[in-house]
């Protein structure tokens, strides 16, 4: 039963606008504002650090890199972790992104990869690639999560809170505006603690702490907002109470924790040159 105080959906359609025939969708063009936004804020923070590795022309090689972590990785753990046998049953979807079907978790995986693989090309360290993207990661999530309510998918359970919304397809009940949430949780605040820490000095010349605060602070965000997520249906919640995203977020929260106590018991970069010297 509907109830009195939910608000409608919005109903934006999902298509932004169309270039002839080619339908531009807004969560392309939210995959897009990530990337370069991320882009631009990775050479401001390389920027901070001019003496240290990665520079801005490291920052810039690295893009397309990126792009095809997220990509590859993103679909591959969608494959995986949420839609194995359907699309082992209808193999040639799997390359139909435009259909929607992207995993965080796989995404980061993938980009790690990408991070690692181009680190050694380059030669140096991989942690401090991975700080800079762990501080942009959170605006691409933002955008992300915003395309995610605009088309009306990755709704929350139902509710009776005032906020609630009535999705298209979700079944004519109110439920918690839950891509809402990850939003301002994963992104806006995300992105605030991490910018305000790589403000301070001492914090970039410990690589791996904002890797490691990225890591715990997302996991932990997304864990919680998932009691409010509505289980995807195909899997819904394992042992009757935890999701497949709570699942994925566990080593998430407990890599990073330890990352963060690596990266303080192994010191700064100055400190070692100070001990060398």
């Amino acid at each position: 039963m509907r109830h009195i105080a939910s608000m409608d959906f919005p109903n934006i359609d999902p298509v932004a606008f169309y270039l002839g025939p080619l339908p531009i969708r807004w969560y392309a063009l939210a995959y897009i504002a990530g990337f370069l936004a991320g882009w631009r804020y990775c050479l401001y923070l390389a920027g901070l650090n001019k003496d240290m590795r990665p520079h801005k022309t490291d920052i810039d090689d690295f893009l397309p890199w990126a792009i095809l972590g997220v990509i590859l990785g993103g679909r591959i753990g969608y494959v995986l972790f949420y839609q194995f046998q359907l699309y082992m049953a209808n193999p040639w979807e799997i390359a139909q992104i435009w259909h929607g079907g992207m995993s965080f978790h796989g995404g980061i995986s993938g980009v790690i990869i990408a991070t690692f693989a181009y680190s050694i090309k380059r030669g140096f360290s991989f942690l401090r690639l991975a700080d800079m993207l762990a501080c942009a990661t959170p605006i691409g999530l933002f955008l992300g999560r915003i395309a995610n309510f605009v088309n009306g998918e990755l709704f929350g359970r139902q509710t009776n809170m005032p906020w609630g919304v009535v999705f298209p397809r979700g079944g004519g009940v109110s439920r918690h505006p839950s891509q809402l949430y990850e939003a301002a949780l994963e992104g806006a605040v995300l992105f605030i603690i991490l910018y305000v820490l790589a403000r301070q000095e001492w914090v970039r010349e410990r690589a791996g702490i904002l890797s490691g605060v990225f890591l715990a602070g997302y996991g932990g965000a997304r864990f919680i907002v998932e009691f409010y997520r509505e289980p995807d249906v195909q899997i819904g919640l394992i042992a009757g109470f935890l999701s497949m995203g709570q699942i994925l977020c566990i080593p998430m929260v407990l890599a990073g924790a330890v990352l963060i106590g690596y990266a303080l018991i192994r010191g700064g970069d100055k400190d070692k040159t100070h001990q060398a010297g």
